[in-house]
């Protein structure tokens, strides 16, 4: 799978600085943005905590979300392949489920939503170095799968600080970090602030989406640009 760079090309992983980054948010709209030359894009969680049951199965809401965002719609188990009950680490979550986490299956699904898709958008979990799995970390799906890394930053007090270590784990795994989108966590965050992130990091800025809970994803695409 990794050295299907056609297959990849297509593909970018979104990571966070932190769990309320607003990683999901900036997912969805990104998906959006892109579709707004006619692309076929689709969102995609590859491991997800904190699901409840449904008619159809274990639901997440930040994958439900991707999944509103994408068009054509994925069937819900491509887009969430690995659904843990638990609100809590998926390393925790997996051990209480009894479930064993592997690359093969996320590889399997990501494939499928390549095949029916211009683009796949992945959403990671928590920021960089929160494992998908025991044994299991982002870097590695990143990695077998050759995507590119957006960052969106949860525009707050200390962002700056974990805005450059995310960089620098980033490239210490050997990630190729593409670009950072702005999430504004903290209402009239200063812009001088912002500044220094964009100063900070060595990569482009594709927009800074506002302070904007319960927004549509579609309307905050406007903020954001797509390479």
């Amino acid at each position: 799978m990794g050295n299907d760079t056609s297959m990849a090309s297509r593909g970018v992983f979104i990571t966070g600085t932190d769990t309320d980054a607003g990683k999901t948010f900036a997912s969805a709209a990104f998906v959006h943005a892109l579709r707004r030359g006619g692309a076929r894009v689709v969102g995609m969680k590859p491991v997800a905590s904190g699901c409840v049951p449904t008619p159809g199965g274990w639901r997440n809401a930040d994958a439900l979300a991707l999944q509103a965002a994408s068009d054509p719609v994925p069937e819900y188990a491509l887009v969430n392949p690995v659904a843990l009950r638990d609100p809590t680490a998926p390393q925790l979550a997996a051990r209480a489920a009894g479930v064993t986490v592997t690359l093969s299956p996320l590889l399997e699904a990501y494939a499928a939503l390549a095949a029916m898709a211009d683009r796949v958008v992945v959403e990671g979990v928590g920021g960089w170095l929160a494992p998908l799995a025991d044994g299991l970390d982002q870097s590695d799906l990143v990695k077998a799968l050759d995507l590119p890394v957006i960052l969106v930053v949860g525009l707050k007090l200390g962002c700056l600080n974990h805005a450059r270590l995310t960089a620098r784990a980033i490239a210490a795994d050997g990630g190729r970090l593409a670009g950072w989108i702005g999430s504004t966590v903290e209402p009239g965050f200063p812009d001088a602030y912002v500044d220094l992130v964009r100063a900070a990091l060595p990569v482009p800025c594709l927009g800074v989406l506002p302070h904007a809970p319960g927004a549509d994803p579609a309307m905050m695409a406007g903020h954001l640009s797509a390479p």
